[in-house]
């Protein structure tokens, strides 16, 4: 049987945005974890409009190749990581906007958060994720990964130097999001095998 996929979502698409150096660095505690195949979804590269669709999310009644396009994406995530800055003490439009196209394709499927930001570290960013995510009948864990005054831990090329706290709550969060997809994936593999669940 082949490895769970794990999707890192960068929920910032900003110009001067940090969320690309922190899903890259904990892409590579993923890789490393060994649990996952690991794949980076850039919402900034994906481009979705703000909502566009007429139907829905819940029914699938899709027009829009790019909503298609999410859909599958989703789909074939068994687990997902939000990396997530903090707005005004909540996480990005881009974020909710790509949440809110779709439905169906979350659920079952847990989640785990890395947020960023001031002396919060982005915890208000992911109070409020929780409750989008359990109303899409996602496993949100308890472990995550927050990261204050973030500047900090980036160099002067770009690349995140880690303390001890960061390491060992990503590997936290690994372990248990690894945990919890084994406990639901068999699930899941049903129903993509019949075919119901894809386009």
């Amino acid at each position: 049987m082949s490895k769970p996929v794990l999707a890192i979502v960068i929920g910032s698409t900003r110009p001067g945005r940090v969320g690309p150096k922190f899903a890259a660095w904990f892409r590579s505690r993923a890789i490393d974890q060994g649990g996952f195949d690991v794949e980076l979804v850039d919402l900034a590269t994906l481009k979705l409009p703000f909502l566009d669709e007429p139907a829905h999310p819940r029914l699938r009644q899709y027009v829009h190749e790019h909503t298609f396009n999410w859909s599958r994406i989703v789909e074939h995530a068994d687990a997902f990581v939000f990396v997530t800055p903090e707005y005004n003490f909540g996480y990005s439009a881009a974020l909710k906007n790509a949440i809110d196209y779709l439905s169906q394709e979350w659920a079952d499927k847990p989640v785990g958060f890395l947020s960023y930001g001031g002396v919060a570290a982005g915890t208000r960013a992911v109070q409020q994720l929780k409750q989008v995510v359990t109303a899409l009948k996602m496993i949100p864990i308890a472990e995550s990964v927050n990261i204050p005054f973030f500047g900090q831990f980036i160099d002067d090329s770009g690349t995140v130097r880690p303390n001890d706290a960061m390491t060992r709550s990503a590997d936290a969060m690994l372990d248990e999001l690894a945990r919890v997809t084994a406990l639901v994936r068999p699930k899941a593999l049903v129903a993509s095998e019949t075919g119901t669940l894809l386009r």
